[in-house]
């Protein structure tokens, strides 16, 4: 039997009130979820380890079953490996954005969704005139890139720029969570103040300030760690021969190069709402005629629920559902060798809160065979009564692979 994740980063949320008190789960016209949710069997996931911070990639290596006490280090080394820059003994890799500042308001974690043209040429900027033997900026995707220092110390209270929307950025820049710490923590605050000197002026900016968008004037660094130690899937899931990743967002194509996926790049995948749906369905479908794995993500919802857009992300949802799910399904329902289908989302990103949270999200999954529970739909609130109740750590992958 092959299988195949799909992935709708953020897409689970709270109950909305101009929704009749539903989520956007229970709103939304997604029938074939609720097909395959009425077909199979549903529960819920702890995606998110005690004492850890609900980012993507803390939800994403837990989907994967990843034990992350053992192997998570943050952000940076996943952009580090997603970009090809191989990490030295002692080199601190820090997810690096550019954000928007407007006076002392963080107003944007994306500078207004910078394109990777547009930010490359920021990064190459930045390096040339902060860059030096130890300090290196290495451009990713769009406002996600890399900051590595020689010799940093990981021990720092970094806050997501996601987390701080519309809030003051001073109180939560880098601290140093131990004396040996503190060189480290002020020379990242250095940088940030630094980056805005540089980019407030730069010719791209003035641009895009008249033409209206979001200037792309500071870095934002965090997410510390050093090269982690994770073992492929193939040695844990010997299913697993051969897998690969389709992903627009750096952080998950990095957590496949150390799962040992291939990563599959499809044009027009944008990680917005506008992102390639059927390029992505495709290349998933094609993935599997020669896999055994297919890890689908899609990051719109996730974006749309940043923004506190409810109409975004209901969008965002359907388009999962009609665009992603429908066809993937329709293609292999026939196909010879059964294929295990599994949805779910990583974390909510409520769009009252605008930022991630650590509650259980829903999950269903389906194969052909598979003996169905009583759940109808796929929602926050059905899948609480599925048969496999609430599952937390590798319980999740080990109960989809081992049929």
């Amino acid at each position: 039997m092959k299988h195949i994740i799909i992935l709708g980063d953020g897409m689970a949320d709270w109950a909305v009130p101009s929704l009749e008190n539903q989520t956007l789960l229970q709103y939304a016209q997604t029938p074939y979820m609720d097909k395959l949710a009425a077909m199979g069997r549903c529960g819920m996931l702890k995606t998110v380890a005690d004492g850890f911070h609900p980012g993507s990639e803390v939800a994403n290596m837990s989907v994967l079953g990843y034990d992350l006490p053992k192997v998570y280090e943050g952000r940076g080394v996943l952009e580090a490996a997603s970009i090809g820059v191989e990490l030295c003994p002692g080199d601190l890799a820090l997810r690096c954005n550019i954000v928007c500042v407007e006076g002392e308001t963080l107003k944007n974690h994306s500078a207004g969704h910078i394109t990777t043209e547009e930010a490359d040429v920021l990064i190459r900027y930045l390096q040339e005139h902060l860059g030096t033997d130890r300090i290196h900026f290495y451009t990713g995707v769009q406002y996600r890139h890399l900051l590595v220092i020689k010799g940093g110390d990981k021990r720092l209270v970094c806050v997501p720029p996601h987390d701080i929307p519309l809030q003051p950025f001073r109180p939560n820049m880098v601290r140093p969570a131990c004396a040996e710490a503190e060189e480290t923590a002020r020379l990242l605050n250095e940088l940030t103040l630094r980056s805005q000197e540089l980019l407030a002026s730069h010719p791209l900016n003035l641009k895009r300030m008249a033409e209206g968008k979001d200037p792309a004037n500071s870095i934002w660094a965090w997410s510390p760690g050093f090269r982690p130690q994770m073992e492929p899937l193939s040695q844990k899931y010997p299913e697993i021969k051969k897998g690969s990743v389709i992903t627009a967002v750096d952080l998950i194509r990095g957590i496949g190069r150390y799962a040992g996926l291939r990563c599959i790049d499809v044009e027009g995948a944008t990680g917005l709402y506008d992102t390639n749906y059927e390029g992505k369905a495709h290349a998933a479908i094609e993935a599997l005629r020669t896999d055994d794995f297919v890890y689908l993500h899609v990051e719109a919802s996730d974006e749309a629920g940043h923004e506190g857009n409810v109409a975004l992300k209901l969008q965002t949802i359907e388009d999962l559902d009609s665009r992603i799910v429908k066809p993937v399904y329709e293609a292999v329902k026939e196909w010879d060798e059964p294929v295990a289908i599994a949805v779910l989302p990583d974390h909510p990103t409520p769009c009252e809160l605008r930022t991630h949270t650590a509650e259980p999200i829903p999950f269903l999954i389906y194969y052909p065979g598979i003996e169905p529970d009583e759940v109808q739909t796929y929602d926050e609130v059905s899948c609480k009564q599925g048969a496999y109740g609430t599952l937390e750590r590798d319980e999740f992958m080990n109960e989809f692979m081992k049929y």
